[in-house]
């Protein structure tokens, strides 16, 4: 998929549901994981994963990216 978003800095900041949202309506093939400070990572990197790191309020605080 040349050329497709593949980070989203312009999403720090925002609210986790509003952010998935919107990556979902940007790049429809890769899934979105939500994740709250301290949840375990699987190693790994999938294209077709977008993780959203939160903070204790439902804030997006890392830039979202593939992998």
């Amino acid at each position: 998929m040349s050329g497709a978003k593949s980070s989203w800095p312009e999403l720090v900041g925002i609210l986790a549901t509003l952010a998935a949202t919107e990556i979902a309506h940007e790049r429809p093939n890769v899934a979105v994981e939500v994740l709250p400070p301290g949840a375990p990572l699987p190693p790994g990197y999938n294209a077709e994963r977008v993780r959203l790191f939160i903070d204790n309020s439902g804030i997006v605080s890392q830039t979202p990216v593939i992998g």
